[in-house]
């Protein structure tokens, strides 16, 4: 981040939300990382994961002169000369933190206040996925009411460059299905207070989510084919959920599809695979295969789910497809 007050430029580094599981490795990592910065001041505003405790990395760390840690769990100043002021707080425990706005927090000077904390915009909460808790919540509109020029916050994995806040996201993919530009932001203040911000990409890993519709496939070699077609232009790690309805004599075999790829690595799942039984001819058959049928749909303790998961296992089963019972 750099800031200019009609003065000289002000360049500083600020981070949020390292991670609790850290070895002595990246302990030293980050130490020396950070000292060879020096003199370029170093923010962290420790997290939710990496809370500020006995134990934290925040503790054990010996850092230069140079790295400032937010231990308070509420907005503190530190001036950076040049008429701004970084307001920054910590998490000092695993769950719980309240909003750092909350109490009616105001800065209390003039100048460029800008804020970097851990948590979790309340409008931003439905868009970042499933079990996404609201630690130390805030609203958008708190910042400005607070009379700060913008925060900067960890928490959320999407990035997301807002009017009055800007959340980074991790700088690289941590796992499937992240979406946006992995990279560091660059946030320029101007003398009229207006921020800009560039994204830097830094992410050295490459991660995809496929979704292949195996609809219609008759052979096993096709559903290859299609996953084939679906990650050509990819590189990286790549999960394919395959997903559709297949011919009962179709073989499925996930340890074979993730194998044999020259340019990616190929994670494959079971999605909402159904095999075409033509069930309606099946149950009027005199038979075992047809009495099977007849009883499992007969059988009120099973769902939907559970009865075409039973149905497709069984048929397969007694087609004589034991070890090819992976399509459910």
């Amino acid at each position: 981040m750099s800031g200019n007050n009609g003065g000289e430029v002000v360049r500083f580094l600020v981070f949020a939300d390292l991670h609790d599981r850290f070895t002595p490795d990246t302990k030293n990592f980050l130490q020396n990382t950070f000292a060879q910065l020096h003199p370029r001041p170093v923010f962290l505003a420790p997290g939710n994961h990496d809370w500020y405790g006995a134990e934290s990395l925040y503790r054990q760390a010996e850092w230069t002169p140079n790295v400032h840690v937010f231990t308070e769990a509420h907005l503190t100043p530190v001036e950076l000369g040049d008429g701004i002021t970084l307001w920054g707080a910590g998490h000092r425990a695993p769950a719980n933190t309240d909003g750092f706005f909350d109490g009616g927090f105001r800065v209390d000077r003039g100048g460029f206040n800008v804020a970097l904390f851990h948590g979790s915009e309340r409008a931003e909460l439905p868009w970042q996925g499933e079990g996404k808790q609201p630690h130390a919540p805030f609203s958008a509109s708190q910042v400005r009411d607070a009379g700060l020029l913008h925060a900067f916050c960890g928490h959320f994995h999407t990035p997301k460059d807002a009017e009055s806040h800007t959340y980074p996201g991790n700088p690289d993919p941590l796992t499937f299905g992240e979406t946006g530009n992995r990279a560091a932001v660059l946030a320029e203040i101007s003398p009229d207070g207006s921020v800009t911000r560039t994204r830097q990409p830094v992410a050295v890993s490459q991660v995809h989510d496929r979704a292949v519709d195996l609809t219609g496939a008759t052979f096993s070699g096709e559903v290859r084919e299609r996953v084939a077609a679906e990650v050509q232009d990819l590189a990286g790690v790549v999960r394919v959920t395959l997903c559709g309805e297949v011919d009962p004599e179709v073989d499925i075999r996930l340890s074979d599809l993730s194998s044999g790829w020259d340019h990616l690595s190929l994670v494959s799942r079971l999605g909402d695979v159904t095999v075409a039984y033509d069930l309606e001819e099946l149950r009027q058959e005199r038979s075992v295969r047809g009495q099977f049928v007849r009883d499992v749909e007969a059988d009120v303790a099973l769902d939907d789910t559970m009865r075409r998961k039973v149905l497709t296992t069984g048929l397969r089963a007694l087609a004589g497809r034991k070890g090819e019972l992976e399509v459910l």
